[in-house]
């Protein structure tokens, strides 16, 4: 009968780490640093800088917050792991996280959506939505993983929580959480996908269209690098929530998950900002101000 021998589940051990790994730790360190510095910077640059005041560059603002977010929400915890003989994380921490990260996934796919189109006159209302369409999605995912039971010592083959590791570990029907999930990869994953090429395939004919050969080689070159991140962020989150059934080790199931949620946040800035001479001329700007003396020292 269904139920006998489920135990209370109060952690889960996470077998992704082996105890005592300082390399692992400075590689997530600089990684996290590096995500927190870029994403900062962007959100900043793009709050004060007047100039960056357009749909594109809130968007970005956007992104960089949920970036923000995105790390913060595995990446302390992987640091805390890696140092500790047996990886562990409580129950509740479990779920919250892997809520937290289906939030910022499911908000960040329809984000880079809606940046595709970023002529939006209701910007405000744009960026709600995704955020609302993220926690929405997110909010399915962990209530039907809470009503999952788990038999014997509950581990998870990964290095942080999310839905898929949990469904592995269950020892319930798990049978609604994938239905679930098939259903989101395709209204939350490949449908913004979908509307992200067809954008950029409007954007390549325009470009095609540019009579000098050096723009075109420059639109190109910004196209191509958004358009690398995109897909790499796109694949990897669907190869994660709609994994294949067999052939796939949890080996590759924790790089997939690195590349979307912890790598990714950290390329976002360096290609969607730092690349931008708008950018790097807001940057200047607000060194300059920083560094010009106040007037009242100049009169004392």
């Amino acid at each position: 009968m269904e139920g006998t021998n489920h135990t209370q589940v109060t952690e889960f051990v996470l077998l992704g780490f082996s105890h005592g790994q300082p390399f692992l730790f400075a590689l997530f360190l600089a990684i996290y640093l590096a995500t927190l510095l870029g994403n900062s910077a962007t959100f900043s640059l793009v709050s004060l800088d007047p100039h960056l005041h357009n749909p594109m560059y809130f968007f970005l603002s956007h992104l960089s917050c949920l970036d923000l977010c995105y790390s913060s929400v595995t990446v302390p915890k992987i640091l805390a792991n890696t140092l500790c003989q047996q990886a562990t994380i409580s129950y509740r921490g479990c779920l919250a996280q892997a809520f937290f990260l289906m939030w910022c996934a499911g908000a960040e796919c329809a984000l880079l959506a809606v940046m595709a189109y970023d002529r939006c006159s209701t910007c405000a209302m744009a960026a709600a939505g995704c955020w609302l369409w993220g926690l929405l999605d997110s909010a399915v995912h962990t209530l039907l993983a809470a009503q999952l039971s788990f038999c014997g010592a509950a581990k998870l083959q990964h290095i942080f929580c999310d839905v898929p590791p949990l469904l592995g570990a269950a020892c319930s029907n798990t049978r609604p959480n994938e239905l679930a999930l098939h259903v989101s990869s395709i209204f939350v994953g490949l449908s913004p996908f979908l509307l992200v090429v067809i954008s950029y395939l409007c954007i390549l004919a325009t470009v095609l269209g540019m009579p000098l050969a050096t723009s075109r080689r420059k639109a190109f070159s910004t196209c191509s690098a958004h358009l690398l991140v995109v897909i790499l962020y796109f694949v990897a989150a669907n190869l994660n929530y709609n994994r294949p059934s067999s052939g796939y080790s949890p080996a590759a199931g924790t790089l997939v998950s690195v590349l979307y949620c912890i790598i990714s946040p950290m390329l976002n800035p360096l290609i969607y900002s730092l690349r931008n001479q708008e950018v790097w001329e807001a940057l200047r700007k607000v060194v300059r101000v920083s560094g010009t003396p106040s007037s009242s020292g100049n009169n004392a």
